[in-house]
């Protein structure tokens, strides 16, 4: 049983003739009463259906103006620097709590010892700063490039 049936039941059972007499409905009632409740299904979904295209058209309105506010790029130059510059400050935080343990002698701390140690901070900090998303060069490159 479809919604359609269903309506014209409903509007079958809840019908009340406008005279007073309890002579049958004419022939064609139950039709015209059939085809109005379709089409009053199909005015109220084409206005539901119209509400949601309204409401996701100014969804999508919204969230475009948002990102043209806050659109990176990632290519770029000032991005890159920026992206240095926070690849230099994970470094010089790593460096800072290495610094705060006791170093043992089961490592060489000769030159070459130290060389590979920056080298190793130097990984380390790419890698932190590619996958972790700390932020700093996000906020660095809209700082300096005048968007909020």
């Amino acid at each position: 049983m479809d919604i359609s049936s269903i309506g014209t039941q409903y509007l079958n059972s809840q019908f009340v003739p406008l005279s007073s007499s309890s002579a049958p409905a004419a022939p064609g009632l139950d039709a015209m009463r059939e085809s109005s409740f379709t089409d009053l299904l199909k005015k109220a979904q084409n206005a539901e259906s119209s509400k949601e295209v309204n409401t996701a058209r100014n969804k999508i309105a919204a969230g475009s103006a948002a990102l043209e506010k806050n659109v990176i790029d990632k290519n770029s130059k000032l991005y890159q620097s920026c992206q240095d510059l926070e690849t230099f400050l994970i470094k010089n935080l790593i460096k800072s709590m290495r610094d705060t343990v006791q170093k043992t002698n089961l490592i060489d701390s000769g030159f070459a010892g130290e060389m590979y140690e920056d080298m190793l901070y130097d990984e380390y900090a790419k890698t932190f700063s590619k996958n972790a998303n700390f932020g700093f060069a996000e906020m660095a490159y809209r700082q300096l490039a005048g968007s909020k």
